[in-house]
């Protein structure tokens, strides 16, 4: 039985979801796809789409050391960088429910499913303010000066982790 499927996107008025081009080469996943998220997964996707981040949890292989450095308590974090603080409690995000019925895994551990047909999405709801969709997502958010150190720690750590827009991040500071 497929978990609780998502699609989350800035724009409000999809109808239809209909299979793109993969997103990036690196996924994995080769033609055309209808993506969507776990819900295990979702709070990765709180944000605006453009926006750095870095999520971590614990995982089967997480050392204790890990657990008390980075997570200090917290069941899953989502870092991201304070230039990014405004349009997180402002943007307006709408998560779609999509149905399961053709959606396969493509890949487990990052929570993302895949349908290589059209899909309707079955209902949606609005998110306004990432911070507290954040929160009630379970999620503690940490907001970073840069985002360099956590990254660079949580790849070196036993953690469960994504690291979503890299790209968009401020350059690292020498």
């Amino acid at each position: 039985m497929p978990p609780r499927l998502s699609h989350v996107s800035e724009e409000a008025t999809i109808a239809r979801f209909e299979p793109r081009p993969v997103p990036s080469p690196d996924s994995g996943v080769a033609g055309l796809a209808v993506w969507a998220v776990a819900e295990g997964h979702l709070p990765n996707f709180l944000l605006p789409r453009d926006c750095p981040r870095i999520c971590f949890r614990a995982g089967p292989q997480t050392t204790t050391a890990d657990r008390e450095s980075f997570l200090r308590g917290a069941d899953r974090v989502v870092a991201f960088e304070a230039a990014w603080l405004e349009r997180v409690r402002t943007m307006s995000l709408t998560v779609y429910a999509m149905p399961p019925a053709t959606f396969t895994v493509a890949l487990p551990e990052a929570g993302y499913w895949i349908s290589r047909e059209p899909v309707i999405p079955s209902g949606m709801t609005t998110v306004r303010d990432g911070v507290a969709a954040l929160a009630a997502a379970g999620a503690e958010v940490r907001v970073l000066h840069d985002f360099w150190p956590l990254r660079d720690a949580v790849i070196a750590s036993s953690l469960q982790f994504s690291i979503i827009r890299t790209v968009n991040a401020q350059p690292r500071q020498e």
